[in-house]
């Protein structure tokens, strides 16, 4: 492999920032941009009256309720580094869209609330990333607010999560008295709010503060250092090896608003984080970007009106090896159809530049007619394979859609296909009225579909609630009978073509099974 590709690949940092809902994930990934030069001003996220919204927050939808709702994908060069960050849905509705993410980053930012500690959708989130072995980096939030005792959230972090905890700095006070972090990484204390030259104080051979300060007369301080101590004789060994195995997270604390901390933290996270790593086949084959020369990437999510006035169609390829250059020909493994890309983007969140050449672990977006499918894989090579399947969840809430206006027949249509095909909600047919029934997993799923098809595609929709169901596919079709349909038991159509029943409830579905073992049933995720 030419040695430049080789030294480009290793300068990728690629991850996904992944939290609770208001943990301050958007505002970090904010402040993070903010030091790439990417943007000149951070927005805050609930930026309502001001007028300045997260630059990661791009839907219209986002921007009104202050909420992230789509993964968004975020570029900048920092430090000799350039670096890729995935902002992700914090919202449990949109979790389907985050955890596909998950399998395109090389590892994770946790951001915690001080205040709340480990929240249900962040042990969620982090099962994925053990379950993948994705090396998680912690960052605490919210310092300059009330919040629990530093030794409590990182017992916390050790027994809930079930993962070794290093922290890499620690508070001194909290909320008012917040004087700043001890930093045991770089060994000097890092004040807050303090003028530049001022920022970092050294300590002595100790580790004590080395020079006069009103700080070393506080109880504050006193009791920091009796932290350190304890941390230092009975916290865990900092191990480069164990963060790259996933199985120690490095911890940070700051105040992502305020801006406190977030360097610091950048700065050892590209340090420590691993550059692209290698993904599997289908066929258990390990594609290597050091090793693998040819251009490979696979689709992880497919977004429809980036660019409302130009209604276009944007498909994000994770680049797994080699180098991708705009013009390259490149085969669609799932058709085996070989094609020329010309349209090729790079991202700050809507906006878009022109890409000519991107290396493994970058993000690009590829200009999409309806050719993509999300898991799709592409190739520059001779040799053709499939990258493993991007997990696909079933569905628990579902509702009957038609156009309010029939008149608009069209337009809905085409709105629920492009919509659809980026994941969030998924479609089914019923088998002889053909009424479409869309299913979630998530109430805000619905929500978002209603209001984007009123604002990208000018249809306003009817939704009419059918409850919960319980959604199983059929193995063996061929025995399947139109009889078996009732009620309890609908037989629909999914968007391929595929039988699905859809259960009312757990008894509906053992009711079934019982009076026909040989029929085959299987969920996704």
């Amino acid at each position: 492999m030419n040695s430049d590709v080789k030294q480009e690949i290793l300068k990728r940092r690629t991850f996904a920032i992944i939290s609770h809902p208001d943990a301050g994930k958007t505002t970090l990934t904010e402040k993070l941009l903010l030091f790439g030069g990417a943007i000149r001003a951070a927005g805050t996220v609930k930026g309502k009256k001001t007028g300045k919204f997260a630059k990661s927050d791009w839907m219209e939808i986002e921007k009104q309720r202050g909420i992230s709702v789509t993964s968004s994908v975020l570029q900048f060069d920092y430090d000799g580094y350039r670096v890729n960050i995935l902002d992700t849905p914090g919202h449990q509705d949109f979790s389907e869209d985050t955890y596909r993410t998950l399998m395109a980053v090389d590892s994770a930012v946790m951001v915690i609330d001080a205040a709340k500690g480990i929240e249900s959708q962040t042990i969620k989130l982090f099962k994925v990333c053990r379950m993948r072995g994705i090396p998680i980096f912690t960052f605490i939030n919210k310092l300059d607010r009330q919040g629990k005792e530093p030794l409590e959230l990182i017992e916390e972090i050790e027994e809930v999560l079930e993962i070794q905890a290093y922290p890499m700095n620690w508070p001194i006070g909290m909320e008012k008295e917040f004087y700043g972090i001890y930093d045991r990484f770089h060994q000097r204390i890092e004040q807050f709010r303090a003028d530049e030259s001022d920022r970092f104080l050294p300590l002595d051979e100790n580790g004590e503060l080395a020079v006069d300060h009103p700080m070393k007369e506080t109880s504050y301080y006193t009791q920091a250092m009796d932290d350190i101590r304890l941390l230092d004789e009975a916290g865990n060994p900092f191990s480069e090896e164990d963060i790259l195995r996933g199985e120690l997270t490095p911890v940070f604390f700051g105040s992502a608003l305020t801006n406190f901390g977030v360097q610091t933290f950048l700065e050892t996270y590209l340090q420590f984080a691993p550059a692209p790593q290698p993904r599997s086949t289908d066929e258990e084959q390990l594609i290597d970007p050091m090793e693998h020369e040819d251009f490979s990437g696979f689709i992880f999510k497919i977004q429809a009106n980036m660019n409302p006035a130009h209604r276009d169609r944007i498909a994000f390829v994770r680049i797994v090896s080699g180098k991708f250059e705009r013009g390259m020909n490149v085969t669609l493994a799932r058709t085996g159809k070989t094609f020329k890309v010309t349209q090729s983007t790079q991202f700050l969140a809507e906006t878009r530049e022109t890409v000519d050449e991107a290396v493994a672990g970058d993000i690009i977006g590829l200009y999409d007619t309806g050719t993509y499918q999300i898991g799709d894989t592409v190739v520059g090579g001779k040799k053709i394979f499939q990258f493993e399947k991007l997990p696909q969840f079933t569905p628990e809430l579902f509702v009957k859609v038609s156009p309010k206006n029939v008149m608009k027949s069209k337009q809905f249509h085409k709105g629920i296909l492009q919509l659809v095909q980026e994941g969030a909600i998924q479609y089914y047919k019923t088998l002889h009225t053909e009424e479409i029934i869309l299913g979630a997993v998530g109430q805000l799923q619905f929500e978002v579909f209603e209001h984007r098809m009123k604002n990208e595609y000018n249809v306003e929709v009817v939704m009419q609630p059918i409850g919960s169901k319980i959604a199983r596919w059929i193995k063996n079709e061929e025995d399947v009978k139109e009889s078996m349909s009732s009620s309890r038991s609908m037989l629909v159509k999914d968007r391929f073509g595929k039988l699905v029943f859809l259960f009312e409830n757990d008894f509906a579905l053992r009711w079934f099974s019982e009076k026909n073992e040989h029929i085959q049933l299987y969920s996704l995720l």
